[in-house]
């Protein structure tokens, strides 16, 4: 536990106005925070000496407002955004070019075909928050998969299941699994 600012005489704080983090001072505090451990003596001077403007304290409130955002993701307060750098793509020409869809050359990624342990999870889920609540089942039952990968597994079984009185079954499934 950092105890930096735990044992500071308690003075008055003048009131103080922060300006907002650039995000090249948040790359350079990721990489302060990287090599400065929590171990490190004089943690928060050293990280601030790597940012210019920026005070120990500066620092320390934002790695506290960090831990508190971490703290969010991890209990399903906050959606974690599906792309967290989408301004940092080179300027080349397949990121200005987008007329033709996907740079050529560029093959469309195969998913990851999903384990019975998976499938399982998911009927669970199924049973607990029912069709159509692909994001509390891909939250709090199938956590390795996305709401979009879990609504698509969902149509896939459920027309598996409609058809399955019609259907060779010489060709097995993970979708003939219907229990838990």
């Amino acid at each position: 536990m950092d105890l930096y600012y735990q044992h500071q005489p308690a003075a008055p704080v003048p009131a103080r106005t922060t300006r907002p983090w650039s995000k090249e001072e948040d790359k350079a505090f990721e990489a302060a925070l990287v090599a400065f451990p929590e171990q490190a003596p004089d943690r928060w001077d050293r990280v601030a000496a790597g940012l210019p403007g920026r005070t120990p304290r500066d620092a320390w409130d934002h790695y506290q407002a960090l831990v508190a955002d971490v703290d969010l993701i991890e209990r399903g307060a906050v959606d974690i955004p599906t792309c967290w750098d989408d301004d940092d793509r080179s300027a080349g020409a397949a990121s200005t070019d987008r007329r033709a869809g996907k740079p050529r050359g560029e093959e469309r990624r195969r998913g990851i075909p999903w384990s019975e342990e998976e499938h399982k999870l998911f009927l669970d889920g199924l049973d607990k928050y029912g069709r159509g609540d692909w994001r509390n089942i891909s939250r709090f039952a199938v956590r390795t998969r996305t709401p979009t990968q879990v609504a698509s597994h969902a149509q896939k079984y459920f027309i598996r299941q409609a058809n399955a009185a019609t259907r060779d079954s010489k060709r097995k499934s993970i979708h003939d699994i219907t229990t838990p």
